[in-house]
């Protein structure tokens, strides 16, 4: 076999992987649309998404996923605002600040973090953080928005600095090299030169860890607090739409309009996350244009 001939059937092993992954997730998809879309011959589109109410055993059910969905947000919107700062500072310090011995233990930690399983951060959040919060706030449970946001900003964290780090690392020397010529101190050439520069990938890395956050079950399932209403502050318990699914569908007869409307949930949850995604590579695109022409 020639080197030609041994390129070609490389790419064919490679493009054969590819294709079983869309098709797995293709047959994913269509298996999620399949068990949720008969849910909507008895309940419109409108009163599923932004019913108030969600009480799916009752006689007559009510199906009104919109308390799930503001609980997702929440949660979502608050661990990220926590993690984004955390992640990217602690990328930055691995990538240009830190020596060498220290670099080293600051990323076998990271990776660390990220190979937790989810519900031992769980019970982290239930034993300790709960208990916390509860005496410290004097609240009445301490599974709230803010435990959840606490612990899934720890689930995102090594999600955003991983990828941070890798974009940063990939910004040319000359960049460095040029800034500190014309007289920049490091801080100057990290905030003005290396960051800009690696915006794109710390755009994907921001957006890839929400899209963990929001699609994490085991978390939110723990810790969160499991109410289906419209919470009134950070201390107030919600259920997200993943703790939902987890929570009830082995209780769901096969089939039932219960059983429907957690794969419709599944459906909605699948779109957010898509568009998470999508922006992501929108965004890391319009940076890499943005840096092309302004370096």
């Amino acid at each position: 076999m020639n080197r030609k001939q041994k390129e070609a059937a490389i790419r064919a092993v490679f493009f054969s992987f590819a294709l079983i992954s869309i098709l797995i997730l293709g047959l994913i998809v269509v298996s999620l649309f399949r068990e949720g879309l008969p849910l909507f011959r008895q309940v419109s589109v409108k009163d599923f998404l932004f019913g108030m109410e969600w009480y799916p055993t009752y006689d007559p059910p009510s199906f009104g996923i919109w308390p799930l969905i503001v609980g997702s947000v929440i949660v979502t919107v608050l661990a990220t605002l926590i993690a984004i700062p955390v992640g990217v500072l602690s990328a930055v310090y691995i990538a240009e600040v830190a020596p060498g011995a220290v670099k080293d233990v600051f990323k076998s930690v990271i990776e660390l973090l990220a190979g937790l399983p989810s519900v031992v951060l769980g019970f982290f959040g239930m034993v300790v953080v709960a208990p916390w919060l509860q005496d410290t706030f004097d609240l009445p449970t301490g599974l709230n928005i803010i435990n959840a946001s606490l612990i899934l900003a720890l689930m995102a964290v090594p999600t955003i600095a991983s990828i941070s780090e890798d974009a940063l690392y990939a910004v040319p020397r000359e960049y460095k090299e040029a800034s500190y010529a014309l007289g920049a101190t490091t801080h100057e050439t990290i905030l003005r030169v290396i960051i800009p520069s690696a915006l794109s990938g710390i755009s994907t890395a921001v957006i890839l860890g929400m899209s963990r956050a929001i699609g994490e079950t085991m978390v939110v399932l723990m810790v969160a607090g499991g109410a289906a209403a419209i919470p009134e502050s950070l201390f107030d318990s919600v259920r997200p739409m993943p703790a939902s699914i987890a929570a009830e569908m082995g209780e769901a007869p096969f089939r039932s309009p219960h059983y429907q409307a957690l794969f419709a949930t599944g459906m909605v949850l699948f779109f957010i996350t898509l568009a998470f995604n999508l922006v992501a590579d929108y965004i890391s695109n319009k940076f890499k244009e943005v840096g092309s022409g302004t370096l």
